[in-house]
């Protein structure tokens, strides 16, 4: 990279950090509790709206997992979600009624959290339907991954999101507030992927699965990134570009090619397609606060009116970590 787009990068960081400061004024405080945050705690952020029956196992499957605290912001729910986040010792809340789509889709709320709040911590950054794992998930917990990374002086972690969805119609299973979303959500597309590369930026973009194949058959490169960096030790420096796909500075966005072999990976299990997704998606749609005119969901309302089916025969059920390092989905590098 060149002196003048290295340039170019530290002046768009800076942006972002500025923008970030001026954005929270958007944000009204509802539980602050990070007095409690400890100097190695590992705590997830989030934003959400409207997500209460997701957040209980949500919050219990990242506990379990070794996180300390959550810092979230609720988006103006109507469900309950924020009377419910308050009622957490661990959880410090933020609710704001301002854009989505103005604070760049959340990010800029979060890049404030983080600046103020994550500066030092190894913070894990998801959605309420997202489920983080790692090579040896079943038997380490997250603080053995973080205190590696830290040995190996490596400052952030892929994942790819991997889709998963049920067998049958989307609405054929209720879900119900606490149950493991992937007692229903249990296949994925083992392959179907395709993989370009941001020169600019340095990361990896990644599309597939089945919402290439399903809602977006005819305009392939139109389907959402499926790459993201989701954990990273965070500094009051960096900051997030696009959602946690991109970040700066650029050498974070770094994590798949290495000399002599490549770099442990991990993936999110993404439970979108449960039955609240059809009444989710209309939503959305209607709030028109997502990317490029809410194009993903107009995609996804025009498809569920022929309530589709997303499995197929070559759908493959979950197992755990190990089946998705077979099929080259994640890998645990170096770490043994």
């Amino acid at each position: 990279m060149g002196f003048a787009q290295s340039y170019r990068l530290r002046v768009q960081r800076k942006r972002w950090r500025i923008r970030a400061f001026r954005k929270r004024r958007e944000l009204t405080r509802v539980a602050d509790r990070t007095g409690q945050i400890r100097k190695r705690d590992i705590l997830v952020f989030s934003t959400c709206r409207n997500e209460a029956i997701r957040l209980p196992y949500f919050l219990r499957y990242y506990r379990d997992m070794g996180v300390s605290h959550f810092l979230i912001v609720d988006n103006d729910s109507t469900d309950g979600t924020r009377d419910y986040l308050a009622g957490q010792e661990d959880v410090s809340l933020w609710t704001t009624a301002a854009s989505y789509k103005r604070a760049r889709f959340g990010v800029d709320w979060l890049n404030w959290l983080q600046l103020k709040h994550g500066h030092g911590h190894w913070t894990l950054t998801v959605d309420p339907d997202e489920f983080f794992i790692y090579p040896f998930c079943d038997t380490r917990p997250l603080p053995a991954l973080t205190d590696w990374l830290d040995a190996s002086s490596i400052k952030s972690f892929p994942a790819m999101l991997l889709d998963m969805y049920p067998k049958g119609r989307l609405d054929a299973q209720p879900y119900v507030a606490g149950q493991n979303p992937l007692e229903i959500a249990a296949w994925f597309d083992a392959g179907n992927y395709v993989i370009s590369k941001n020169h600019l930026y340095g990361n990896l973009w990644i599309q597939g699965g089945p919402r290439m194949r399903m809602f977006f058959p005819d305009e392939p490169a139109r389907a959402p990134a499926l790459n993201k960096i989701p954990l990273v030790k965070w500094d009051r420096d960096y900051a997030w570009v696009s959602s946690t796909h991109t970040l700066l500075p650029r050498g974070l966005n770094l994590v798949y090619d290495e000399w002599g072999g490549e770099k442990a990976s991990g993936i999110l299990l993404h439970t979108k397609f449960l039955h609240t997704f059809g009444e989710k998606a209309a939503e959305e749609l209607d709030r028109g606060q997502h990317y490029a005119a809410s194009v993903e969901y107009r995609a996804y309302a025009e498809t569920l009116k022929q309530d589709p089916e997303l499995w197929c025969r070559w759908s493959e059920k979950y197992i755990n970590w190990r089946q998705l390092e077979i099929l080259g989905l994640m890998s645990k590098g170096n770490w043994a």
